[in-house]
């Protein structure tokens, strides 16, 4: 009787510690995860050793769901969103987590936990190759790492994870091709690789995906065709936006919600199977090559709210009896070659819906409509081998020239630099030896200014002598709000003159050796430089100190452009701020002339100004104009304190060189835009520069 009293006090006892050994196990590998992780807030929860993360109060950033003894989620999302302007498979500080971080080591740690079903890691820093280990997770339905640092390949033995139906592995930085094994998931129904830098083309097996309900490419380098997708019965969202395709369109499944293949090269005409997608409700197609007249079912589908054909070149004209739904509520045809009169269903935004029509031919609206004409051109160009051909061959011609063109530069340099540094350097320097370090001729109207520059004075405003009570009054002392900003060359603000002209004020702070005397005449020349596609100075305050003897602060009041810097276009994400090619192409001209004018209007030219996409700005027509330019002249006699001796010698020489190379590169650059434009008269229609 002992002796069976003893085997079950024995069993109890095994029984009562084997959960609690398991337990402890649990608790262990999530802490050994926390330090992995190198022990992020949201993590702070599990800081108690005796914590159970299976009792912690799941929140939007944690969340552990267990059953029993065994873990089945873990859901983490960190705070490292910032993404660096580079990255090179290494650690970088603040941003990654740290060099001792190993990733196969952490999967290591997160494959113990074998009955996790739902894994979700988001933005914490974690970088490395993703190693194939991570199939380990057998029981694995729910997989998201989005938004760390991951690259190389897509590990090819996720296909064996038979359970997995959720992949979402969006701003990474995987650099692979699309996997072609993605047949052999059975239940995968959501395939996420957005904004990574995925290269080749959409394997075509990815149609055999047959349980696919979202496929989401977004944001990387894919090329090619889109590979048919009528098998995939069940896709609702496609999103292919931002990649190199240039295929046509192909079908589409029927049961289709969204598609959204903008910002591609596709090309062919919409097929007219789209108007049989009467699931589909979101639609874009805009900034690619499409052709044709749009399929007039497309308007009249019967759930259809956003459709996109922006940025095409689309042509001919809309029936008349065209139809729109009821359910749609924004439509945008813009930049494209329809001609014709606008449906009445798209005439006027009626019942809350938005109508974009500008850049057509179309006979309403004849302000924001290009003449007939321009959509009569062909423009079958892009399929033409022969024009294909010869554009390559004049581009190779143009190449061949210019390294020719350098290779005479190189070999005349040295007597260039002889000839054009006595003649327009030395013998200047050598005249002029006034106290105010600048050459008299370069303070005679009749010398600095061209004709054509002195006619274009009477219409802009004269320069003129602010006080500083002025500025203040116009920026309210300078307030927060007139702020627009600080960089080498000191703060800018925005002001309003009493008569509501809007001016830009820029606060330079000078050396204290600087005369007034000396500042004047530098501001009077600065002053009398007049261009169209100069910033207007329109005039100057000084702030000197007590004495008057020397100055504290000067202040340049220009002209004010609404339209903000070239860069906030180039680089704006928007699609509205985004500039065309025909309003790129005008910039560069005007740009152009404005430096021509300051190297060759002005004797001696203006050689050192900070030509950058910060310092070009546009008016509210997207004029360009350049500003921040002849501050050198002002500046001047700062850098001159800090050279002197052999150092004077060397910048003399250093800017005879730069001017002759300058006119070396001049005539090349002449040549190039010449031959340009020649290779766009002879194909006048290439889509680029439209």
């Amino acid at each position: 009787m002992a002796w069976h009293l003893s085997i079950l006090v024995m069993a109890t006892t095994c029984l009562m510690l084997f959960p609690v050994s398991k337990q402890s196990s649990k608790i262990e590998l999530l802490q050994q995860l926390r330090k992995q992780l190198e022990y992020p807030r949201q993590l702070d929860a599990w800081g108690s050793p005796s914590s159970d993360p299976c009792y912690t109060q799941p929140t939007a950033v944690l969340a552990v769901t267990c059953e029993g003894n065994a873990i089945t989620e873990l859901k983490i999302i960190g705070d490292r969103i910032t993404k660096p302007p580079k990255f090179s498979g290494y650690s970088v500080p603040n941003v990654t987590l740290s060099e001792s971080f190993i990733l196969d080591s952490f999967v290591t740690t997160l494959a113990r936990l074998t009955t996790l079903r739902v894994v979700i890691l988001v933005s914490l820093g974690i970088w490395g190759p993703l190693p194939d280990k991570l199939h380990r997770l057998s029981s694995l339905e729910v997989l998201d790492l989005s938004s760390n640092f991951l690259y190389g390949l897509i590990p090819p033995k996720l296909s064996v994870m038979s359970k997995l139906h959720t992949v979402t592995l969006d701003g990474n930085y995987f650099n692979g091709s699309v996997p072609d094994w993605l047949d052999s998931f059975s239940n995968l129904t959501v395939l996420r690789l957005q904004s990574n830098r995925l290269m080749g083309s959409i394997p075509a097996s990815i149609a055999k995906a047959t349980m696919l309900t979202e496929l989401a490419l977004a944001g990387n380098s894919i090329s090619g065709d889109v590979p048919n997708l009528g098998n995939l019965s069940k896709l609702e969202m496609l999103d292919f936006r931002d990649n190199e395709l240039d295929g046509e369109l192909p079908e589409m499944p029927t049961a289709v919600v969204t598609i959204l293949l903008s910002k591609n090269s596709l090309k062919g005409e919409i097929p007219e199977q789209f108007g049989q997608l009467n699931q589909l409700q979101h639609i874009d197609l805009s900034f690619n090559f499409l052709v044709g007249s749009p399929p007039v079912k497309l308007f009249a589908l019967p759930n259809i709210s956003y459709l996109n054909l922006a940025a095409n070149m689309l042509s001919g004209s809309l029936s008349s009896s065209l139809t729109c739904s009821s359910t749609l509520g924004f439509v945008d045809l813009s930049t494209n070659r329809l001609t014709g009169d606008l449906p009445s269903c798209l005439n006027g935004n009626l019942n809350n819906k938005v109508v974009k029509f500008e850049g057509n031919c179309f006979k309403v609206d004849p302000a924001h409509q290009h003449e007939g004409k321009y959509c009569q051109q062909s423009h079958k160009w892009r399929g033409s081998s022969k024009d294909v051909g010869f554009v390559v061959t004049v581009v190779c011609i143009l190449f061949i020239v210019l390294v020719v063109f350098l290779v005479l530069m190189v070999s005349n340099k040295r007597s260039c630099q002889e000839v054009l540094s006595k003649q327009l350097f030395l013998q200047k320097h050598t005249q002029d030896n006034s106290t105010t370090g600048m050459s008299s001729e370069l303070l005679v109207n009749a010398r600095c200014v061209p004709q054509a520059v002195k006619l274009g004075t009477h219409i802009q405003p004269s320069h003129r002598m602010f006080s500083l009570e002025e500025l203040k009054e116009a920026t309210k002392i300078f307030e927060r709000s007139a702020f627009l900003g600080e960089g080498a060359i000191g703060k800018l603000y925005k002001g309003k003159l009493e008569n509501g002209t809007l001016i830009a004020i820029r606060c330079l702070a000078l050396h204290q050796r600087y005369s007034i005397r000396n500042l004047k005449l530098r501001l009077d020349l600065l002053g009398k430089l007049r261009h169209p596609n100069l910033v207007c100075l329109l005039g100057h305050c000084i702030d000197s100190t007590i004495d008057e003897s020397s100055v504290k602060r000067v202040f340049l009041v220009y002209e004010y452009m609404p339209g903000g810097t070239l860069a906030s276009y180039l680089y704006a994400s928007s699609p509205e701020k985004t500039l065309k090619w025909c309003h790129r192409l005008q910039v560069l001209i005007a740009i152009a002339k404005a430096v021509h004018f300051l190297h060759t209007g002005i004797v001696p030219g203006s050689l050192y100004n900070r030509l950058k996409t910060s310092s070009i700005l546009l008016d509210e027509h997207l004029s360009a104009k350049l500003s921040d330019y002849g501050l050198s002249i002002i500046t001047e006699e700062i850098y001159k304190h800090e050279v002197i001796g052999e150092g004077k010698r060397y910048l003399q020489n250093n800017a005879a060189e730069t001017l002759c190379q300058y006119q070396a590169w001049k005539s090349a650059v002449k040549f190039w835009i010449q031959s340009l434009l020649a290779l766009l008269h002879r194909i006048p229609y290439l889509r680029w520069f439209q």
